[in-house]
């Protein structure tokens, strides 16, 4: 019996996983919505480091705004994205001391 719920739960789960791999290759988006889906993945981001961002010193949260200003800079001149953490990372620890 535990072995036909745990069959049972699997299916449960893969099939709704596996039903969109084949179905969305197929169907044809208007430009839009491409460009709404494309911007899911950045709001999702920005979503799960803005709070943190605001956070880094709690009685001065303006120590990481400004370290997320010079994360939003150096990946905007292109630098690699470990020399952007890094540079970061540096800028809240000199303003943090």
């Amino acid at each position: 019996m535990i072995f036909l719920i745990i069959i049972g739960m699997s299916l449960a789960t893969m099939i709704p996983r596996i039903i969109p791999a084949f179905v969305v290759d197929k169907l044809e988006f208007r430009d839009w919505i491409n460009r709404w889906l494309n911007a899911i993945p950045y709001a999702a981001l920005g979503a799960l480091i803005f709070p943190g961002i605001m956070t880094v010193t709690p009685e001065r949260p303006y120590i990481g705004l400004i370290g997320g200003l010079v994360a939003i800079g150096l990946a905007y001149i292109g630098l690699n994205v470990i020399l952007v953490v890094i540079g970061s990372i540096i800028t809240v620890f000199l303003l943090s001391m």
